[in-house]
């Protein structure tokens, strides 16, 4: 088949299907959004790369804003025209596409039918859901219509589609109010890139070059948006403000991030490191730098967004504290490999707890670091992903062509 995988957002494990799925013999063509600022994969082929595999880069030309609704809308318009273009004008049998605001999905999945192609709606976030949470009470009321017509899109957009990928059995519930066929519908989780993200020593060349081989490192690394709560690094950091050998390093972009930037502005804490994101080539000795690894999730967030994070800490082969709600894929899957200490996404004083236990106990974390590795090298072996993914792609150009 000839394949387009679009990722809106560039992530690493979605690189990792397109070359799992390129050495299989299909032709195929990644595609993301290179405007983004949020952490990317390995976004250029290499010599070890099969013949069959492309990756193309999307941009607007346009500076693009997550901070204001309004513009935000009008830059997925403008992302949306540009990513239908260039993804039909590889003439795909079939696409699947992920991470991707509504509006711009809609003019993808338009124009690739028009195309003769099948469509895979790989269902990473319910952004309907997030927009009702976050704007849903605003603006004297415009908040709710908002809510709504993403609502009603959303579903419009599943039920066109030849198929769905959700992410976790969790996503079966609220995808049910959308009137989605559920024939339509295949269960595969996210995972790590083991390949991309090899377990590294801590004394490192990147931990050296920023003065971390010696340090305790508390880690957060990748977007850090509205549905992360930075009053709770902000917390960990004045917790260990009395320990010189404790930092915290946040490797992160988003808009939580810049705010907790601002606030040092004002208020400064000496023992808080900011750090942009790193290149793709540096994520496994970063990940290596830190003796916890951290994962934010907000309460009401926990139904329609699962931390892509946290399986890269699985890979790195780090402990990790997380605070999630209990129910979400990420909580549990930490609690089953026995990685890390989860925390109610509610309990600041019960994550500031378990975050003293873990400095102080490094036998504790040593066995948390195995036990994520080795969950992550029994579970996140990508041939097996890649089969599922054939599978529902096929389907999904089968139901199209019927």
């Amino acid at each position: 088949m000839q394949i387009a995988v679009h990722d809106y957002a560039g992530h690493v494990f979605q690189f990792d299907l397109s070359r799992a799925l390129a050495r299989r013999g299909h032709v195929v063509r990644h595609f993301f959004f290179a405007d983004d600022i949020g952490p990317k994969g390995p976004t250029q082929t290499s010599a070890n790369d099969p013949p069959t595999l492309s990756i193309e880069p999307i941009s607007t030309g346009v500076p693009y804003s997550k901070g204001d609704f309004l513009r935000r809308r009008a830059g997925d318009i403008r992302y949306g025209r540009v990513a239908a273009k260039a993804i039909t004008a590889f003439r795909p049998d079939v696409v699947i596409s992920g991470n991707t605001p509504l509006d711009a999905q809609r003019q993808i999945l338009r124009e690739c039918h028009k195309g003769g192609a099948a469509f895979l709606f790989w269902m990473q976030d319910f952004y309907s859901l997030a927009i009702e949470r976050l704007v849903g009470r605003r603006w004297l009321g415009a908040g709710a219509l908002a809510a709504a017509y993403y609502k009603w899109l959303e579903g419009d957009l599943l039920r066109r589609s030849d198929g769905i990928v959700l992410i976790s059995e969790d996503f079966a519930r609220p995808l049910a109010q959308f009137n989605a066929p559920a024939d339509r519908v295949s269960i595969i989780p996210n995972w790590g890139a083991l390949d991309t993200i090899p377990q590294r020593p801590k004394d490192n060349a990147w931990s050296r070059k920023h003065g971390l081989e010696d340090r305790f490192v508390f880690l957060y690394s990748g977007t850090l948006a509205l549905k992360h709560n930075p009053d709770w690094l902000w917390a960990l950091a004045s917790a260990f403000r009395d320990d010189p050998e404790v930092v915290v390093v946040l490797a992160a972009a988003g808009v939580s991030y810049d705010a907790l930037k601002q606030r040092v502005a004002s208020e400064p804490q000496p023992n808080l490191m900011f750090l942009p994101l790193q290149p793709a080539a540096d994520l496994p000795d970063l990940l290596a730098t830190a003796d916890v690894t951290i994962g934010l999730l907000e309460h009401d967030a926990g139904e329609f967004s699962v931390p892509s994070k946290v399986l890269s800490y699985l890979c790195a082969g780090r402990s990790i504290l997380l605070a999630a709600p209990q129910a979400n894929l990420a909580a549990r899957m930490v609690a089953r490999a026995e990685a890390g200490l989860v925390v109610s996404a509610d309990d600041e004083d019960a994550f500031l707890a378990e975050a003293r236990r873990l400095r102080a106990d490094k036998t504790l974390r040593d066995r948390f670091g195995r036990s994520a590795r080795a969950y992550a090298e029994t579970t996140f072996e990508i041939e097996a992903v890649a089969d599922r993914f054939e599978a529902a792609l096929s389907a999904a150009s089968a139901r199209h062509t019927s």
